[in-house]
C-alpha cells in the first residue's frame, strides 16, 4: 500500500463522493433513455440511468484503488471528467454527451471541479518508480570493482 498521498486522498474522497451520488441518483432517476427524461437529484444535478451507472463506476473503482493505484486512478478519471466539464458547457443547454449522458445545469461545474482536482492531485504525487526504495550497494560489489582496479595500474605504481 502506498503512502498517503494527495493522489490517495482525492481516490478515497472523490470515490465515496461518486459512488455515493451514483447510488442515490438511482432514487431520483433510473431511465436509460435519452437525456429528454432527466431527474434533478439532490436539486441541481441533471441526472439519468447512464449518469449514475458512470458515476457509481467511478466512485467504485476510485474505492477499490485507493490504496495501491491512487495516482493513475485521479489522473484518468481528472481528465476524463474535465474533458466532461469543457464538453458540457460547449453544448447548448438541454443537449446530451454522446447523445445520453445529460449536459447542463450543475453537472459541468461538478465535473470541472473533481476534474481539475484529479489532475492537481495526480500532479502532486511522485510516481511509484520514484517511492519504490533502492537496492542496496553489496560489499562484495565494490571489492569486485577493487580487484578490477589494480589489475589496471601499470607494473612499479606505488599509488603516490
Amino acid at each position: 500500500m502506498e503512502p498517503a498521498s494527495p493522489a490517495r486522498l482525492y481516490a478515497t474522497a472523490v470515490g465515496a463522493l461518486l459512488l455515493i451520488l451514483g447510488i442515490v441518483g438511482f432514487f431520483y432517476g433510473s431511465s436509460f433513455g435519452s437525456p429528454g427524461t432527466l431527474d434533478h437529484t439532490l436539486g441541481a444535478l441533471r441526472t439519468n440511468g447512464w449518469l449514475n451507472l458512470l458515476w457509481a463506476a467511478l466512485g467504485a473503482l476510485g474505492l477499490l484503488t485507493a490504496g495501491i493505484f491512487s495516482r493513475a486512478y485521479a489522473l484518468g478519471t481528472g481528465l476524463l471528467l474535465t474533458v466532461l466539464g469543457v464538453w458540457g458547457l460547449a453544448l447548448d443547454p438541454g443537449a446530451a454527451i454522446f447523445g445520453f449522458l445529460p449536459a447542463a445545469g450543475a453537472n459541468e461545474a461538478l465535473n470541472l471541479t473533481l476534474g481539475l482536482l484529479g489532475l492537481l492531485a495526480a500532479a502532486g504525487t511522485a510516481r511509484a518508480a520514484a517511492l519504490a526504495p533502492h537496492p542496496p550497494v553489496s560489499s562484495q560489489k565494490s571489492a569486485d570493482s577493487a580487484d578490477k582496479c589494480e589489475l589496471i595500474r601499470p607494473p612499479g605504481y606505488s599509488g603516490r
